[in-house]
């Protein structure tokens, strides 16, 4: 296929497949699309393996490096938060709550010697969703041939982008507006990733068929089309809608390679498309997510309101990590807790394939419906 996406990055289609998962982006690139590794709760030290290993897998293939550098957050103003003061700035009646909840779900504590007792908010590498985390991540993606650089939530950093353009990488950002993405394309970014209401992770409210005409209209650089997007039809459709190519998230967490936690997948996998709810319960801004006991605690408007970014996460990192440790254990409480990010794809989602099996049905599904709809202006 040639697009502009294609032409740039050197790759045979243009499907960027984002996923925390390094097999899931050695494997889409290896197939002839881009993988784009979500970074943001690697530590510098499983990045950097992460990358040799990415490096190592694909040879001379492209791939990219997802960051989240949010624009506003708790202690943004000062260049980024402490652990301490993060702690200090829950209030105990969030506590409480969160407390509770693991008490009537009878979850389980984690044994004393547990290394990994904070989640996402464990170790000393800046609060998760800051720049003081994000920012040893973007060495070490500059210092590998990462040859595309997003950051996911809001407009990069001036800093960033300078960077990126140094390094002679080229920068992406997702939008779920119009005014966002002209935004971007004023700030320097090079590629914009219009996403819909429908997708997985933090979203804005604007569904796919509006968003992205309205995006491509808006700027001049490639644009691509986002959320609710598994499918060789629903490809065919973004880029009718005028994307010169797509990206994909959801669609590989129920993969043969993905690390989705197994309850979770089996949930994916039996989930329908209107199983999922926007909702600040993980990350403290509104985050497209399987529906379940975990969401509906905390959106019950009876209950303490999620905390911001990045209070949210550092709130219950420690009590995220203890559901998914007991969720194996059929019938529980925990079971009935865990959850991930995952979009309205889900419902199509409903056998596990490998990835680049993913990619060849995108392909063959694309080209039955565009022939479809050429043969429709024969004479």
């Amino acid at each position: 296929m040639l697009t502009r996406i294609t032409e740039v990055f050197g790759i045979d289609v243009p499907i960027l497949a984002f996923s925390h998962c390094r097999d899931v982006v050695a494997a889409v690139s290896k197939a002839g699309g881009m993988g784009v590794l979500g970074a943001v709760a690697h530590s510098p030290e499983q990045l950097e393996i992460d990358l040799n290993w990415i490096e190592d897998e694909i040879g001379d293939k492209p791939y990219g490096v997802d960051l989240i550098i949010p624009a506003k957050y708790a202690g943004s103003d000062e260049g980024g938060i402490t652990r301490e003061k993060l702690e200090a700035l829950i209030p105990p009646g969030h506590r409480e709550f969160l407390q509770d909840i693991l008490d009537r779900y009878g979850v389980p504590e984690l044994p004393e010697d547990d290394d990994d007792n904070q989640g996402y908010a464990s170790g000393d590498n800046g609060a998760i969703f800051s720049n003081e985390r994000a920012e040893p991540q973007l060495d070490i993606a500059l210092a590998h041939r990462a040859a595309f650089i997003v950051n996911a939530l809001g407009p990069p950093t001036e800093h960033m982008i300078k960077r990126c353009k140094e390094e002679g990488r080229l920068i992406g950002a997702l939008a779920g507006k119009a005014q966002h993405a002209e935004r971007h394309q004023l700030a320097g970014v090079d590629i914009i990733i219009a996403q819909g209401t429908e997708a997985g992770g933090h979203t804005g409210e604007i569904a796919s068929m509006v968003l992205i005409p309205e995006i491509v209209d808006a700027v001049d650089v490639p644009v691509l089309g986002a959320g609710g997007i598994g499918r060789g039809r629903q490809m065919a459709a973004a880029m009718a809608l005028g994307a010169e190519g797509v990206w994909c998230g959801s669609v590989w967490l129920t993969t043969e390679e993905a690390e989705t936690h197994p309850v979770v997948k089996e949930k994916f996998l039996a989930a329908s498309s209107s199983d999922t709810v926007r909702s600040r319960s993980i990350t403290g801004k509104p985050a497209r997510q399987l529906r379940t006991a975990w969401t509906e605690e905390w959106d019950n408007p009876e209950t303490p309101m999620p905390l911001g970014m990045p209070i949210q996460p550092a709130l219950i990192g420690a009590a995220q990590v203890r559901i998914n440790r007991a969720a194996h254990t059929k019938g529980s409480g925990a079971e009935s807790l865990a959850n991930y990010f995952v979009g309205q794809i889900v419902g199509d989602m409903n056998k596990s394939k490998p990835a680049a099996q993913v990619v060849y049905d995108m392909i063959e599904e694309f080209i039955e419906a565009t022939s479809s709809l050429a043969k429709q202006l024969e004479v």
